[in-house]
This record gives C-alpha cells, structure tokens and sequence, in this order.
C-alpha cells in the first residue's frame, strides 16, 4: 500500500524517482453504458444528450445500429467481464421490452457480462405500465431508475415532467414490485420551492422504501431554457439547509448517504456508480454516448456521434466514435480524485496508483493543502473527504486542477 503522509510530512517531503506513467498492471471493473436518446418531452432544466420524439422512434434501426456498435467495439475490451449495464437516456422507457431484450441478448453473446450482473433501466414514471416492467424484467433488466424529481404537482409543472403525483406514486409501487432493486431520483432547490416541501418529498421517498435514492440540487446548466431565463430559486442558504435536513431525514430512514447524492440501504449501492467514482472503466454505446478505458500505457476516452441521425448513418460505416483522446498524464489525478472524493468514505489510498499508473507521491502538494485546509482526512490509508471538504467539494476538487 501507498501511504498518505500525515500533512507536516507532506509538505516538505520532496518528490523522488520517476513520476511518469508508470503503467497499469490489471485493468480496473468494467461496465456497459447503452444511451437511448429520446424522451417525450424536453424538460427545461435537461442538458443530457436528448431529443424530443415528435415522430415515431426508429427503435428497430436504432437497436441494430447499437448492436453494430458493440461488435465494433468489443475487440477494445476483449476477454473482459462487464460488471454492470446501464439504460440511459433521454427516457429508455420508451423502448418496447422486445427492444431491450435484443440489446441485452447480444450483450451476453458478445461480451462475458458477470452472472448476476447489475442491469439498470431508467424510466420516466409517465411512459411505463405493467405489461413494460414486466418485459423489461424477463430480458434481464433487475434494477430500475425512476425520475420521480418531485411527489408535488406545482413542482412537476415548473419542471416540465409529464407525470403527476398519482403517476409517480403508482409507478414506483409497480417498480418495487416487479424488480429486485429500484431508484428513485427526486430533486430539491426547486422553483419558488420551500423548505417543508423539500422535505415532504424526502419523507414521501423515504416512506416507499426505495433501496436506493439519489437526491440532486436542481442546477441551471448552460444551454438549457433555465440556465437562458432562470426561474426564482431558494436562496443559498435555504438550499443548504435544504440539503442537511434531506439528508438527516433520509438517515433516520435508515438510508447511508454513501455519495454526493447517493443514498442507500445497508448493501445496496448502486453498482454501476461505484464504479464511476472508483475510476472504472466503462464501454459506451449510443448516440453521444462516452467511454473511458484503460490499457497498460495509456487511458482513452471517446465520444460517440451525438446527434441520432448523425450516430445511424456513421455505425454502417465503422465511424460510431466521434472523438477519441487519450488522458494526458498532467490531467490523471484531477479527473481520479474528481469521481473518488464524491464518495464519503473515500477510497483506498492505494487504488489511486491502481487506476491512475501513477505514484501517490505525485500529488503530496496537493495532499498536503487540502489536510490544511481542512477539506480532505488525515490518513495513511485512505483518500476521502472531510464532512466540510463533502460540502465544499469543488473547493477540494480544485486543489488538483493542473
């Protein structure tokens, strides 16, 4: 193991030997996105690649194109076990079961995807009934995502959802009957939202007894109608009296609050995430959809296509990825400690050389200020934040920009 040194040490210790890449010598986990990119309605805080479907989808040609995507793909990933399968979207409830069994039907065939392996769908609490949730289960889908955001009807209007409360209600009923393991992702920081609602979502969640849910600060992203005419938020600091009592709240339920904005019962983490926040590699497929992959002198991540027509007429032609680039060796450590210190417990000093290639000693400095500073623990062995560096994490996150 790769020790973290206490801060006086780290400070004056002096960097020794070589920092260069030093070469990975086993591939991290390995998950599988799948992007399926058409909702029914753009909502106007959404800046995820998605596309209004005013026409029918092209479900079949879509499929065929992201099961030629795969094949081309796999010889990137050869011999290696997809631990997890993720549906995204856009809304990919909007895909018919048979849909998502011919997907994962070529997965198995084309990759040695883990037995029991975790396989998310998400799906918009207004586009799914009995007869999909029962599909989608039967091709293999075992956890579902429902974006709830929020169990109050002025707040759904202000956001654009098309579902109501009665909607969201039945469907994460109908969810947790079907499913071994569902999500539910609710929203706080809403328009004109005060702060008894936010709660009353937070023990309307709660009260469904979720495995798992994601509690997320609505933001205003460029390029969205919001971010153009914002509309009136809660000021900063009911938004973060928002945050401690959602999270004080869900704790009473039981629920860890093991990420940013994740939260789950003992044991039920959500795979796929983790092994974002661990640096994980991951294979995406879809139009817009990115990768990041390791091999043993290099990390690369690619872009497919974005735009669905511009994504079909490429994958005929081989030309599914848009960009590809590889990590430069001066950007490792930020992008590293970007997704590790979302977890509150951290990670294990040592996985830093582990996914990185790089000596721990290559970041002393910065290890060193941010213990000062009071935002990340004291540790030989582990890198995780403080309870202040989690509320200040882009204060944390900072200390490693190149």
């Amino acid at each position: 193991m790769i020790p973290i040194y206490p801060a006086n040490s780290l400070k004056a210790a002096p960097l020794q030997g070589d920092v260069t890449l030093t070469g990975l010598t086993n591939p991290p986990p390995l998950s599988l996105y799948i992007h399926i990119p058409w909702c029914v309605r753009k909502c106007p805080y959404c800046d995820f690649n998605s596309h209004e479907a005013r026409l029918e989808m092209p479900e079949s040609a879509y499929v065929d194109a992201l099961i030629a995507d795969l094949e081309q793909a796999t010889p990137l990933v050869w011999g290696r076990k997809i631990r997890s399968v993720f549906f995204g979207g856009g809304t990919p409830s909007l895909f018919s079961a048979h849909a998502i069994d011919r997907i994962l039907s070529h997965v198995r065939m084309l990759t040695p995807l883990e037995y029991g392996a975790e396989i998310t769908l998400e799906a918009n609490p207004g586009s799914v009934d009995v007869a999909h949730f029962k599909g989608y289960r039967e091709a293999g889908v075992n956890r579902v995502s429902l974006g709830i955001q929020s169990f109050q009807l002025p707040y759904l209007r202000a956001l654009g959802r098309i579902h109501d409360r009665e909607q969201a209600l039945a469907a994460a009923e109908l969810a947790l009957n079907t499913f071994e393991q569902v999500n539910l992702d609710v929203m706080y920081g809403l328009p004109e939202q005060s702060l008894e609602d936010a709660l009353l979502d937070a023990e309307t969640a709660c009260a469904l007894k979720p495995a798992h849910l994601s509690f997320y600060h609505l933001t205003l992203e460029p390029n969205t109608p919001f971010h153009r005419t914002p509309p009136p938020l809660p000021d900063d600091d009911t938004s973060a009296t928002m945050q401690e009592d959602i999270e004080a709240c869900l704790a009473r339920h039981g629920y860890q609050h093991y990420e940013t904005s994740g939260f789950a019962q003992p044991g039920k983490q959500c795979v796929h995430n983790l092994n974002y926040w661990t640096f994980g590699d991951y294979l995406g497929i879809g139009a817009g959809a990115h990768s990041k992959l390791s091999f043993h002198d290099k990390i690369i991540r690619q872009t497919r296509h974005k735009h669905p027509k511009r994504y079909l007429e490429a994958v005929p032609q081989g030309q599914a990825v848009d960009q590809e680039w590889q990590i430069a060796r001066e950007d490792l450590a930020f992008e590293f400690m970007m997704n590790a210190l979302r977890l509150t417990d951290g990670v294990p000093a040592n996985l830093f050389q582990q996914r990185t290639g790089l000596p721990l000693r290559q970041i002393q400095q910065q290890l060193a200020k941010a213990q000062a500073d009071g935002l990340l623990q004291t540790s030989y062995e582990v890198l995780a934040p403080t309870l202040h560096g989690q509320r200040f994490l882009n204060s944390l996150l900072e200390q490693f920009l190149p």
